[in-house]
């Protein structure tokens, strides 16, 4: 007998237009999940469904998994497929899969037998995710450590971010065009919000993108969500930022974007929608709206409908307009847990990320406490300094960590990649002299060629600080 799931899964799928995924056959695509479910369900007698970690690149043969494990009640793991040995041992450690949809580099243990066509059975008795049944949708994060853990989402939790965004703005059918993974909380929510709205899904690889292959689809009618350093690509190219010009709001996420950044993307009039959120809140819980930025304001705007922010001293108490601190979210979208364990009880859930809101309730993102470097008795935050050497225009990418020093207790140092072979520490020092108050001023510089960034921009600050240490002690 079909379950509620299931049977709202087939629904929402049936009230699809033909062409709803832009570019695949709707009878196609339905002969694919159609597949998929029935391997998943192979065995009605077993009492519990197969944990799936998918990590497949293809994102038609994507989405066709994830909607057929949806359908099925499976557990899902969203996974890289771009994840080396090392990581993939790390979620094997942890999740014990039973079956993996799409490629990856086989466990070191010896006994895993491996299926044919893609998909892997990991053993023959099926483990349940949690106590409370297997409505749960993992989606990886990182963070800015590296460690990979699984934020536990069901489908509750993803549609209260999508009506969330439906009614902020005021949109009833919204239709996406997606070059970020789907296997990250960004990419997925691009999918959620066209598939359970009725909307039309385009997806792109960001390099045809970044060609100048651009997909035929009317830009007016979609919303598009970049991270600043692909929108940074964009905008070097006057037709791509042109078209990016057309579409009904650029969501830009992910990481701080720099506000040289956002005055050019004003200037060519692109609609841009500063966002903030994170894989536990699945995806964006406040966002600037495109004339607030045209305007130019460069906060990351109000809260939608479905979430509830606070600004928190350390001891808690909720503090007033324009005074920093730790940003607390309470959302019918926030995750349950990591992976397995849930959070059980509590009023917020506290981030690391600093912040205050103005007096027009407009949210504004400081930076991030644990990045906090404290030189002299001085409090510096990264992202200050980096937008200070990013206006040079002298580094094509930056980033600025502390190091430990037996006099100033933390020493500031810039990571960067040059501009050009002709930039030289002293026409950097020169060029933020009259910017930074000496404290904040870079002492140490570190070239490299690139910067370790994850696919959504954001710096590894444990490589980045292992970059650093290393130049010290040359």
């Amino acid at each position: 007998m079909a379950t509620n799931l299931t049977v709202n899964i087939w629904e929402l799928a049936d009230r699809l237009s033909d062409n709803w995924l832009i570019g695949c056959d709707r009878r196609e695509f339905a002969r694919i999940v159609d597949r998929l479910f029935q391997q998943f369900t192979q065995n009605p007698a077993q009492k519990t469904h197969p944990k799936i970690c998918l990590a497949e690149p293809e994102p038609v043969q994507f989405l066709a998994s994830f909607i057929a494990a949806r359908a099925a009640e499976c557990p899902i793991f969203l996974c890289n497929p771009n994840w080396v040995k090392q990581e993939w041992q790390q979620v094997f450690d942890l999740v014990q899969p039973d079956l993996i949809l799409g490629q990856c580099p086989l466990p070191t243990t010896p006994h895993i037998p491996v299926g044919e066509g893609g998909l892997r059975l990991y053993s023959r008795e099926f483990h349940s995710p949690t106590k409370n049944g297997f409505d749960t949708i993992m989606i990886p994060t990182g963070g800015s450590s590296g460690k990979i853990r699984f934020a536990i989402h069901t489908w509750e939790t993803l549609t209260a971010s999508v009506q969330g965004f439906q009614q902020y703005f005021q949109v009833e059918k919204i239709n996406s065009f997606c070059v970020l993974p789907l296997y990250h909380v960004s990419g997925l929510m691009q999918f959620m919000r066209s598939f359970t709205s009725g909307g039309k899904l385009a997806t792109q690889p960001f390099k045809k993108l970044e060609n100048g292959k651009i997909c035929d689809i009317e830009p007016e009618d979609f919303f598009i969500s970049l991270v600043p350093t692909q929108l940074q690509r964009l905008l070097q190219n006057p037709d791509t930022a042109n078209w990016l010009g057309r579409f009904s709001a650029v969501l830009l996420g992910g990481a701080p974007a720099w506000p040289e950044l956002l005055e050019t993307a004003r200037n060519y009039q692109i609609k841009l929608a500063p966002s903030y959120g994170m894989t536990e809140t699945a995806s964006q819980i406040a966002t600037l709206k495109p004339q607030d930025f045209l305007a130019g304001n460069n906060s990351s705007g109000k809260i939608l409908p479905h979430a509830k922010i606070t600004i928190r001293s350390a001891n808690g108490d909720i503090l007033c307009d324009n005074q920093i601190g730790n940003i607390a979210v309470n959302a019918k979208s926030l995750a349950l847990g990591y992976y397995p364990e849930k959070f059980g009880d509590r009023q917020y859930f506290q981030l690391d990320d600093l912040g205050f809101f103005d007096k027009n309730n407009y949210l504004n993102i400081v930076g991030r406490s644990s990045d906090k470097i404290i030189t002299g008795g001085e409090n510096v935050f990264p992202a200050e300094v980096e937008a200070v050497v990013r206006s040079t225009n002298l580094v094509a990418d930056v980033a600025v960590t502390g190091l430990p020093d037996k006099d100033w207790g933390q020493v500031v140092t810039a990571i960067y990649v040059p501009a050009n072979s002709e930039v030289t520490v002293k026409n950097l020092q020169a060029a933020i002299e009259d910017k930074l108050s000496k404290f904040k001023r870079p002492k140490y510089w570190v070239i490299v060629e690139q910067l370790p960034r994850n696919s959504q921009g954001k710096v590894n600050r444990e490589l980045l600080q292992k970059i650093a240490l290393e130049y010290q002690f040359i």
